[in-house]
């Protein structure tokens, strides 16, 4: 892949002179069909990121394409499969926002009574004292920075369109802010524990000791998706948050590449590495909020280049294009977390020793959500 291929000559072949969000759609329903369709916030991640290139390029192959996915997963009743509400996992809710898209466009029953299970889930789903969502029942008092993006655009989106308060949303935001918020690096620390049991806990903050650049990705993200719902009022709480993470990933901004490390702010250290996910939720995060207006003006030149350097990094080092034509996103973290069995105490040497895998759709969805929004600066 060259970097020509961002911005293609008049010469070039059709299938390349497409955007690179079509064309790493397009690879994703090659090699995915409905067979291998899992209620899974990955899966629903993906999706909705080819269904939102399809909606935008007016190519409805790709919308149908998503929705015979999901209507391998959604019965006439609004019956999930793979759903399992007890679980009280905030990651099933994730792929419900694709439901909306769904609805909107097709208008079948089915899909509004599947959003109305996941709301139900939010209704009974377990909280910390302070009021914030656990982020599974099997992790008892405690807050992810991943949770705000499983669940905080489908509760928007259900509020904006269905009715109910937004004040909890914003809360949702706030809360974890003034907990894993660190003051000296201003970086977000992956989890907080309210109950200070954790083995992987800080004794005195709650908070786990590390750093992790996806989790600070989902974050992002789900305050630049949850903008798109929440009205003025609340919307100042998110704003100011996102405003206060531009320096941070400013700073830590590898000045290299242009991407992030798994480990954003050990950049060098031994083991550490520029991570694919992470840095394609930080260009849609930066990008979104140039577009929204939300960056000052003064910031805005800056962060824009930033996200174009981080973009063209990400071309340039982490896509590849087989023969076929087909195109493949490397160095994706394949998972982390904390806790669990066997047990992972958030330790650096955990974080750098995971796997990293190829095509992992927790990095593929944000790389074309990030292509959307870098291809719309191109034509703005």
């Amino acid at each position: 892949m060259t970097l020509a291929e961002i911005d293609p000559e008049p010469d070039l072949d059709p299938v390349h002179a497409l955007p690179l969000s079509q064309r790493m759609a397009a690879s994703v329903m090659n090699r995915y069909g409905p067979q291998q369709a899992q209620w899974h916030y990955e899966h629903g991640l993906v999706l909705q990121s080819i269904f939102l290139v399809g909606r935008k390029a007016e190519r409805d192959e790709f919308c149908r394409y998503v929705k015979e996915m999901y209507d391998s997963l959604i019965g006439p009743d609004g019956e999930i499969r793979g759903y399992r509400e007890g679980e009280y996992n905030l990651d099933q809710i994730n792929p419900g926002k694709t439901l909306f898209l769904l609805y909107a466009r097709y208008g079948e029953e089915k899909y509004r009574r599947a959003i109305e299970k996941l709301k139900g889930q939010l209704l009974g789903h377990p909280r910390t004292k302070s009021g914030g969502f656990w982020h599974k029942q099997i992790y008892p008092w405690q807050m992810w920075l991943d949770g705000l993006y499983m669940q905080g655009p489908f509760y928007a989106q259900y509020t904006a369109e269905f009715g109910g308060g937004f004040d909890d949303i914003a809360r949702q935001f706030s809360l974890i802010e003034t907990k894993a918020r660190d003051p000296q690096t201003g970086l977000l620390y992956h989890a907080w524990d309210e109950s200070l049991q954790q083995k992987w806990a800080n004794p005195d903050t709650g908070c786990s000791p590390h750093f992790w650049g996806r989790a600070l990705g989902w974050y992002c993200m789900a305050l630049a998706d949850t903008l798109d719902f929440i009205p003025p009022a609340q919307a100042e709480t998110l704003k100011a948050i996102a405003r206060r993470l531009f320096a941070p990933l400013l700073k830590y901004q590898d000045a290299d590449s242009g991407l992030w490390f798994q480990v954003p702010d050990r950049g060098g250290a031994p083991g550490n590495y520029t991570e694919s996910s992470a840095s394609s939720m930080f260009i849609y995060f930066l990008l979104k909020m140039i577009r929204l207006g939300i960056a000052p003006d003064i910031d805005a030149t800056q962060l824009k280049a930033a996200a174009v350097k981080a973009y063209q990094g990400l071309v340039k080092h982490k896509i590849q294009e087989d023969p076929s034509g087909e195109l493949h996103l490397t160095g994706i973290c394949k998972v982390a977390g904390l806790g669990g069995t066997p047990y992972r105490d958030g330790s650096y040497e955990y974080y750098v020793n995971e796997p990293q895998s190829t095509d992992d759709f927790k990095g593929v969805g944000p790389f074309i959500l990030a292509s959307m929004e870098y291809e719309g600066t191109k034509n703005s």
